[in-house]
């Protein structure tokens, strides 16, 4: 499993936010399948040229989400979806990150049409690397 993080210095988002989003694309479009093992946390920080305190926060903030799960001496794995916590917290966030899009869409000019429209596209793209990956493993 070859896993590409790579880091934009000059983004808004912190470092750490940088890799939570990049780990959980990876995951959500199947790059990263349940039990795959991420990098350990020296080597991905040297990688990426980072403070390993910076890698650690990103996957414990991983694994707050239900995504990895640690074990300890084993390292960082891809948790199973039927084993993580339906979390009312995590779909609260979701729904505001959801709004925060919404509005800045609507800012922008875009008819709820349009918006719907660009969702269903993103959608289909996830789906269709996932399925790209199950076929590849």
């Amino acid at each position: 499993m070859a896993l590409w993080i790579q880091i934009s210095p000059g983004s808004n988002d912190p470092i750490y936010m940088q890799i939570v989003g990049q780990i959980g694309r990876a995951i959500a479009t199947a790059e990263l399948a349940v039990g795959d093992k991420l990098p350990p946390i020296r080597e991905l920080a040297g990688e990426l040229v980072i403070n390993p305190n910076t890698v650690a926060r990103a996957y414990g903030l991983l694994e707050q989400q239900g995504l990895v799960s640690t074990k300890t001496g084993s390292g960082t794995f891809v948790a199973d979806p039927a084993l993580r916590d339906s979390d009312a917290g995590q779909l609260n966030i979701l729904a505001q990150r959801m709004d925060n899009i919404i509005a800045q869409a609507i800012n922008l000019g875009l008819a709820p049409s349009d918006i719907l429209g660009m969702l269903e596209s993103r959608m289909r793209q996830f789906a269709g690397k996932a399925k790209k990956e199950k076929r590849r493993k």
